[in-house]
Formats: structure tokens, sequence, C-alpha cells
């Protein structure tokens, strides 16, 4: 029910500006008054306004050129019949119409139990005094038309004052009251529409929603207003897609219609109502409508012949064959373990760049092992030698010095096959244990 007045930064000369103001009051109501006097007005101040039979009190919600086109919108006459702004209102003013909104509440209940006593049918939903405390408005609402006119008697006597019964539309109540709506935010009835539109069920087929009516009606028991907002989206939508009348006729049976995707152009048909829903486009849905016009039969809603058929079948096998033989693969890498260097020997030697040169690592000084220097590691196995005398001998590495001649004692190469021959003998691991101690010794 805000409005910003975008216009403000325009520099429009005073004489010219116009002089009708719109006023806010209760509930959202907004009535246009004519600032006769030239009242300097910001929005949002309250001023004192005439009405038939007295004055009351609103707050100035838009004035200047947006005012003139709001009236146009609302088709509302630039006349003698527009009232005139008194004053902004005083404290006293202020004070009086507060002394008369506090009779609102207890009024509305008192009405309540007169209108049960009475027996009418009919709804209380709101009142509203007048700020000279002079005339207070009912507003209900009915489905039929209620003789009132006793109603109006007994609420006179009773509150002494002056009564007028005003009927209101179960979303004008809504607006009245105002709440928060499914989406979150507040009803758009109480913040800024003004007219209401009939919202009828055929918007919700167009939009393909379902038609349950807890879903589609909103606070007041009516279908929603936001119903509206989309439908001309829908509706421009809705013209590149083909109707469909009838099931679809192809070789594979009856395609029924299940759903549609207004927005992707997609359509989901079951043969002969299966659970197997088949989407195609709609341009596949008006080529097969055409054929069958003319009395041709698909062999399915994707391909107009068999052949066509086993072509997608084999394509579809080829591309998982393909993907079988990448996953596969990936599986057997991973079962792999990282190859040894065929280069270490027994010793720890290191074939060179060269086939005829070698580099022998030797071992760092440090803490003796327990095992002799002569020994093996145990722990990496070597992998099987049968000419060791015929080995080139390593040339001397110009990085790391002189390296040690090669020579090789074929009672130690007995012993390293002796040492692997027990390594993998569980039984006599106790043994090799007692013997390697005794080495040590």
């Amino acid at each position: 029910m805000n409005s910003f007045d975008w216009l403000t930064h325009m520099e429009i000369p005073t004489i010219d500006k116009f002089d009708i103001v719109e006023i806010k009051f209760k509930g959202g109501r907004k009535e246009y008054y004519r600032n006769i006097d030239r009242i300097f007005l910001t929005t949002g101040d309250p001023v004192v306004v005439d009405v038939p039979n007295g004055h009351h009190i609103g707050y100035v919600s838009l004035q200047g050129e947006l005012v003139r086109l709001q009236m146009q919108k609302r088709k509302i006459k630039d006349d003698d019949n527009i009232l005139r702004i008194y004053r902004v209102a005083t404290q006293k003013d202020l004070e009086k119409w507060e002394e008369a909104k506090n009779r609102e509440i207890p009024t509305l209940y008192r009405a309540k139990q007169i209108i049960d006593e009475m027996k009418m049918e009919m709804k209380l939903s709101d009142v509203e005094f007048q700020s000279d405390n002079s005339k207070a408005t009912f507003y209900y609402s009915a489905d039929d038309r209620v003789d009132f006119r006793e109603l109006i008697k007994s609420l006179a006597s009773e509150f002494k004052i002056r009564v007028e019964m005003r009927q209101i539309s179960l979303r004008q109540e809504a607006g009245r009251l105002g709440g928060i709506g499914v989406c979150g935010r507040e009803l758009c009835c109480s913040t800024w529409i003004y007219d209401f539109k009939s919202v009828n069920t055929s918007a919700a087929r167009y939009q393909n929603l379902s038609l349950n009516p807890t879903k589609l009606s909103g606070q007041c028991g009516r279908l929603k207003c936001c119903l509206n907002y989309e439908l001309d989206t829908y509706m421009t939508a809705l013209s590149d897609i083909p109707e469909v009348d009838k099931p679809l006729q192809t070789e594979a049976g009856y395609a029924k219609l299940q759903k549609t995707d207004i927005f992707r152009k997609l359509m989901w048909f079951s043969y002969n109502n299966d659970n197997n829903w088949h989407s195609i486009t709609c341009e596949r849905v008006s080529e097969i409508l055409e054929l069958n016009s003319k009395g041709v039969i698909p062999y399915d809603l994707k391909t107009n012949h068999g052949k066509e058929q086993e072509d997608l079948i084999s394509k579809s096998n080829m591309e998982l064959e393909a993907l079988d033989k990448k996953f596969s693969k990936n599986k057997k890498t991973k079962k792999k373990k990282k190859p040894r260097n065929p280069g270490e020997n027994l010793l720890g030697a290191k074939d060179s760049s060269g086939p005829e040169a070698r580099q022998i690592t030797t071992k760092p000084e440090g803490k003796p092992n327990r095992q002799s220097s002569e020994k093996p590691n145990q722990n990496r196995q070597p992998p099987p030698r049968k000419n060791v005398e015929n080995r080139p001998k390593p040339i001397e590495n110009q990085e790391k010095g002189p390296q040690i001649p090669r020579e090789v004692n074929p009672e130690q190469v007995s012993k390293k096959k002796k040492n692997n021959k027990r390594r993998f003998n569980s039984r006599n691991k106790g043994e090799q244990n007692k013997g390697d101690q005794n080495q040590g010794q």
C-alpha cells in the first residue's frame, strides 16, 4: 500500500503542482482529498479531512503527479465531489482519535453477541470509529442478502452512536485483517492489491497444478490471487505445445499422455497405461500426430522404423562396452603394485647409464647391525643370479669419489642362498635366529 514518489527529484513548479493528495485510513482504505489551502505536506503526516457529517484523521500516502496517474488508473474524476483537507492534525486531535480507537475492540465483541442473539447469518469482521467519535462503521461479510434494519436500531441504542453497515467480500476482509501467506510474505491484499479480479480453476489447469482446494485457496477461503500472476506466461508457452485429444497409435501400442513440461517442451507418454513413462519432444509429438492422420503407424514413440530402433540399441550397447572396458582397466591398475627397479642388485648396487658401467652404493658408517656386514638385508628379496663372477667391474664416479671394486666370494654367495631358503621356512625360524646370534658373537 505504500508508494514511493519517484518524481520528487524533478523540478516541477509549485504553482503547477497537482493539488489532490492520497490519504490512507485504517485497513488500507485510500481516498483522495483536495489541498485547497496549499498546506505543505510530506508523506506520513496526519491530517484532518472532511467527511460527511464530521471530520476524520488519516495519513498522507502519496502526493504530486503520481496521484494524477493513480486517479486515472482507478477512473476517479477530478470534480467537485472530491472533499478538502482541513489542516495538519494537532496533538489534541490525535488524543481524541486515540480515545475513539480504544472503543473499537469492546464494540466489536458486544456487536457479535448481539448478532448471535438475533441469529443473523452474517460475519462481523471489523469496526472503525470516526475520529470525532460521532459515527462507527461496521464491516461484515455474508453469503446472502441480510436484513439488518433491526440490528442497526439495537446497535445505535447500545452504543449511543450513528451506525453504518458496510458489506465487504472475503478477499477484502482478509486484506483488512492482514496476515502472512504460505510464501512467507505479507498478504498481497493487505499490502498493494486494491482491485480484486476473479480467479478461476482454469488458471490452475493451465499451470498443471493439482486441483487441491487446500493448496490453491488462501486465508480468505477463495482461490489465491497469485494464480493470475504467471497465467499470461503459461498461455504464451502453451501455444507451441500440440493438443493431444486421443492416444497416439504406434506398433508398440497406444501411447497415452501422462505429463507435460511446458517450459522444457517435453511430453511423457505410457504404453497402455504402463508405469514406465517415455519422454519425447513436442516436435516429435506433432510428427506422430501428422503420421496418424495420414494412416501411418510408426514403430514406437522415438523411431518410425524398426531398423532405426536396432541401430539405437547397438549404439547404446557399444557405449556400454566402452564404459565397461574403461572401468575394468582402472580396477586392474589399482591392484598392481609398484614394480621393483631391475637395476638393484644384492649388495645395493644400481646400474649406471651405460651397460658396461655400474655404481655400488656403500652403506654409510653408523651403528653396527645385528648381523655381520657380509650378510645381505633379509627384508629385501634379491633377484636370482647365475653368473656372479662374469659381472663387469664398476668404474669410478666423479661425484662420489672412487668406488670400491667388487670382489665376490663364492662362500658369501652360498651363505646368501642358504639364508634365503631359511627365510621362507617358518619351522626353522627359531633356528635361524639362533644362528644369527652366534654369528654376531
